[in-house]
């Protein structure tokens, strides 16, 4: 293994960690106002209405993709007997309309940014900076995918799912990586770049995405009117009370 592959798939990756981990902690103690999207919808709503569920449906897609086949062993679908030209398969119907929708809804938050005046004034060079790697790992993912419809098929999840896993048991051994077409090995070093800078842009609004919206329990509205100011009688279930 030679001293480059060893300091990129080797040491690399554990930097882009600690630096996901560490910026995100430092960033949550020191810039919490700062933690947001800097939402522009009131500069313009009217394309940013269907680009940005586009892109985030998209990137949903996108990670569960890449989750599924990263950290799911290829002996687990063996023993439901999904072999390999299946996954492929079941891959290529799932992730190729996620990174094309993916891809096209970031394409058009970028044009929606450069051509609305406002919008693009309050677009910083770190704003900037973050679209390129995104959009650069959106499609190099996609390209990838594309490119292993040929014949062979490249098994990814003989060399890079089991380098990727590898990393948490700090046994990433590089050589599996390295021997992966270049391609992917381009497609996780733009990822890894992304990851080390995910902290610092708006992407880390992600982690306070409001998920426990879904468990919450309702919000129970009740009028405050009585006497004469109620206009019909109150109904099972919503009673009026006294504030």
């Amino acid at each position: 293994m030679t001293t480059p592959g060893l300091l990129l798939w080797g040491v690399a990756p554990y930097v882009a960690l600690v630096l996901l981990i560490g910026g995100t902690a430092w960033r949550h103690k020191y810039d919490r106002f700062g933690w947001t999207t800097r939402s522009s919808q009131l500069m313009e709503s009217r394309f940013l209405r269907w680009a940005s569920p586009l892109f985030h449906y998209g990137i949903l897609g996108v990670i569960a993709g890449h989750l599924l086949g990263l950290l799911l062993p290829e002996t687990w679908t063996a023993k439901i007997h999904i072999d390999e030209h299946t996954y492929h398969e079941i891959a290529l119907i799932g992730g190729v309309p996620a990174g094309i929708a993916a891809l096209l809804g970031l394409a058009f938050l970028i044009a929606r940014r450069r051509v609305t005046k406002t919008v693009f004034r309050a677009t910083t060079t770190n704003d900037k900076a973050m679209y390129v790697a995104l959009a650069a790992a959106l499609a190099l993912g996609l390209s990838a995918t594309l490119w292993n419809i040929g014949s062979p098929v490249y098994d990814y999840r003989e060399g890079v799912s089991l380098w990727f896993r590898g990393l948490f048991t700090l046994d990433p051994r590089p050589e599996r990586l390295q021997a992966a077409p270049l391609i992917f090995r381009v497609h996780v070093g733009v990822g890894m770049l992304l990851i080390a800078m995910f902290p610092f842009t708006r992407l880390v609004h992600a982690f306070s995405a409001p998920i426990m919206y879904l468990v919450r329990p309702y919000i129970v509205y009740r009028a405050r009117a009585t006497g004469q100011l109620a206009t019909r009688a109150a109904r099972p279930g919503w009673e009026t009370t006294e504030v």
